[in-house]
């Protein structure tokens, strides 16, 4: 390779966007494509996995500005020629960012159910969806993100991308915090739960149940507790030495969610003063309460 070729492909490297979506039949891959392909990039699905690294070459050594934002689609379509998949990322000149996309197993078969597709495995739609789960939990292990669309609409979806794009642009983590009560489910695509059911519930105060965790005096009935103080200063400091690993292993998005019985209380009051602890350590942070007018 010339001086002048290996400097274009280093200065192309820099400068492009690169995803690889997968994840299970059924739960939004081609969606998830056709949101790339709207935001600008220049997308190919079910490239076979042996053409991957070549792609990518011929697309970092190009100098057509659509190869500067590229995503390819790869599924079970694969087959058995899935097992080279971590190798072959491995090998690339440019690491991809690997977009997971799930769903539950009710809703996928559900899904299936309403389409009348045929699940590419070719056994029955349950037991095909085991059998993926299967094949794909080392790709989802290597994942940076998992987005689980059991219940997400296609706007919804549209606007998940658009985060994550913005997200990797800056190369930066970017932090969600939730709460949410566990009588509604616990949230699907979450890497961090907490359950602070063990503190003092203000639904059985009767000046504050009426009140939500967003307001003054039921933060200050909470954090009134030493077991609540306790719970801060420890988890805070596990998450200010851990935090840091997750950057250094190259994790971009990061979801912490606080559980109590309805959502309204003590998620709300623990999401919020981490969400203040988080900022003042320059992170960028997205807060949810997610049950909270339930």
């Amino acid at each position: 390779m010339k001086k002048t070729e290996r400097k274009t492909l280093k200065n192309n490297k820099a400068k492009t966007e690169f995803f690889i979506i997968t994840g299970i039949s059924g739960a939004g891959k081609s969606q998830a494509i056709n949101c790339f392909e709207d935001l600008g990039f220049f997308c190919v699905d079910n490239l076979p996995l042996f053409l991957v690294d070549k792609f990518v070459s011929l697309s970092l050594s190009s100098s057509d500005k659509r190869f500067k934002k590229i995503a390819l689609g790869i599924d079970i379509r694969e087959g058995q020629d899935l097992s080279g998949f971590p190798k072959i990322i491995s090998g690339l000149v440019i690491h991809p960012r690997v977009i997971f996309m799930d769903a539950s197993d009710s809703v996928l078969l559900r899904r299936f159910s309403e389409t009348r597709r045929k699940h590419p495995i070719g056994k029955s739609v349950a037991e095909s969806i085991r059998t993926e789960r299967k094949i794909l939990s080392n790709i989802k292990a290597q994942a940076a993100k998992v987005i689980d669309t059991s219940d997400k609409n296609l706007q919804e979806l549209k606007e998940n991308i658009a985060d994550l794009l913005k997200i990797s642009q800056k190369e930066e983590m970017k932090i969600t915090i939730i709460s949410f009560g566990y009588k509604y489910g616990i949230p699907a695509d979450t890497d961090i739960i907490m359950d602070v059911r063990f503190l003092p519930n203000p639904y059985y105060i009767k000046e504050l149940k009426q009140h939500t965790g967003n307001e003054k005096k039921v933060k200050e009935y909470v954090m009134g507790f030493e077991d609540a103080k306790r719970f801060v200063k420890l988890f805070f400091t596990m998450l200010s030495n851990i935090i840091p690993k997750y950057v250094k292993e190259g994790k971009s998005y990061l979801s912490i969610a606080f559980g109590c019985t309805g959502g309204k209380h003590r998620s709300v009051v623990l999401a919020n003063i981490l969400k203040e602890y988080l900022v003042k350590k320059k992170f960028s942070v997205i807060l949810k309460h997610r049950d909270i007018d339930k």
